[in-house]
Parts: structure tokens; sequence; C-alpha cells
């Protein structure tokens, strides 16, 4: 024998249930008022940009626009370190064409003095532009990445402490700057991301003239430790061969810079004009009012 099903049904006792109390309006009493100014508000600062304000978070996206213009100094301070190149192999040739004149008679001490200030002037100030210019060219090394990485929905192919690595270290940084150039432009390209990464032929003419000059540079320092005298003449030649190629390599470089800057923001916004109207010839005179219905809205 089955028993009969039964459905229980829970209700609310009478009187469990609370009304809400109805909300009394105040009447308004006026503005605030206060006996002495408030304490409280915003600094009265002009507006910052939010990298500038301590405690703010400062990893904001890299735009094209700081790469176009640490781009444009990293040129700008290549050409002159190609031209105190040039002035610092000149005066190697300069002071090769002395010993060559030394052979048959002697030389002017005044003459010898001035070529070697030159040199020596030369040298420095070269030497000094090209850490100031690497340093630049590091920067917009590092910017340009993160920015191309951007733009091509990619990731940064190295991380940055690697890159450091790589072209820091003498000898491998003939070999890995063409390699670290070649990932950016394929990311400045907007090259698929599984496609292996190849160097247009600016590139590989970059590539060919650095790594001629870090070979001259290594043959040339190897060279004058030995202690023949033609061995001082042949140094002194090698110095001004490798001056010349670190002139091109500047060149090269400042080239290859803007080309690169060039093709991540093909247009600069600063450098837009805005177009004006000034006349309009043969186009028909327009109504003097516009015809409208009677039912019409205005």
């Amino acid at each position: 024998m089955t028993q009969p099903r039964q459905r229980w049904i829970a209700t609310v006792p009478p009187g469990g249930t609370r009304r809400p109390r109805a909300r009394r309006r105040l009447p308004y009493p006026g503005p605030p008022g206060y006996s002495a100014p408030p304490r409280w508000g915003f600094p009265a600062l002009a507006w910052r940009w939010p990298t500038t304000i301590p405690g703010a978070n400062p990893d904001q996206p890299v735009t094209v626009d700081r790469v176009r213009a640490v781009a444009g100094h990293a040129s700008a301070m290549m050409w002159a370190l190609a031209c105190l190149a040039l002035l610092t192999a000149g005066g190697e040739i300069w002071r090769y064409v002395l010993l060559v004149r030394s052979r048959t008679g002697a030389l002017s001490s005044r003459l010898v003095s001035t070529s070697d200030a030159v040199v020596t002037i030369a040298g420095v100030l070269t030497l000094a532009f090209t850490v100031l210019a690497a340093i630049v060219a590091l920067w917009w090394l590092h910017l340009a990445r993160h920015a191309a990485a951007d733009l091509a929905d990619q990731d940064v192919t190295r991380p940055d402490w690697q890159v450091l690595v790589y072209l820091l270290v003498p000898g491998v940084n003939l070999a890995m700057a063409g390699v670290l150039l070649t990932e950016l432009e394929h990311q400045v390209l907007r090259r698929p991301g599984t496609d292996r990464p190849r160097p247009t032929k600016p590139l590989a003419i970059w590539w060919a003239a650095w790594a001629t000059a870090g070979i001259l540079f290594g043959v040339t320092v190897a060279w004058r430790f030995r202690d023949s005298v033609q061995a001082h003449a042949d140094s002194v030649l090698l110095s001004a061969l490798t001056d010349l190629s670190a002139a091109a390599v500047a060149v090269l470089t400042a080239l290859l810079i803007r080309r690169l800057s060039t093709l991540l923001a093909p247009v600069d916004l600063n450098s837009v004009r805005y177009l004006r109207v000034i006349r309009v010839e043969g186009a028909p005179e327009p109504p003097l009012r516009a015809s409208r219905t009677l039912s019409s809205r205005r």
C-alpha cells in the first residue's frame, strides 16, 4: 500500500515582514558654509603626465613619437661622429705622409707637433662622441623594439638584458648586432612572427660595414704591439683605415635609424599642414534660402 504524497508549503507568519520606513526628505539647507578655508582639495599644480607623479605606474606603452624624437638625436650624433672620424683619418694620413717625407730629410718640429695635436684632439673628440652616440643609439633601439612589437601585436623577441650583453661584449657584438637589427626590421615590416627574420639589402650592407670596422679595429690594436719602425708606420695607415671605416659605419647607422623609424611611423603629425579652402571654381551657386514645406518643423 503506497503512502499519499504530501506537499509542504512554507509561508511567512503574520507580522514576520517589516515594511521599509519612508525616509523623510529634509528641506534643502543651502550651499555648505565653512568658518575657515577647507584644507581638502586638489593640489595647486599644473597638469603633469602620469609618469612624472611619484607612485604612478611607469610602465606606459612606447609611442612612435618618442622613437622618432630619439631617432633624430641619434642620427644627428652619428653624423657628427662621422665628421670627427673623417677628421681623425685625415690627421692619420697627414702623419703617414710626414713619416714618408722623414726618410729623405728632417722635418720641422712645429709641423710634427701640429700633426700630433690634430690627431690627439680629433681622436679624443671621436672617442667621446662614440660613447655618447652609442648610448643614444642603444636607447633608440630599446624604444624601437618595444614600439615595433606593440604595433605588430607580437612579443619582444629577446629580453633587454640579453640585448645589452650581446651589444657590449667585444667580438660577440660583431655578429649579434646584425641579428638584433634583423629581428627589429622583421617586426617593423609587419612580417608574420612564424617566418624566419632575414635582413634586407640596406641592413646587410650595414652589417658588413660593421663587421669590417670591428675586424680592422682589432687588427690595428694588435699591430701596435710590434716594435719595428715599419710596424709603427703600418699602424698609422691601419688607424686611418679604421677611422674611415668608423665614419662609414656612422653614416650607415644614421641612415638605418632614419629608415626604421620612418617605417614605424611614415607620417609625422607635426609636419602635416592643415589645408584651407580659398575659393571654389566651377561649382553651382547655392540657393539663397532652403525650400521648406508648410508642415516642416523649424
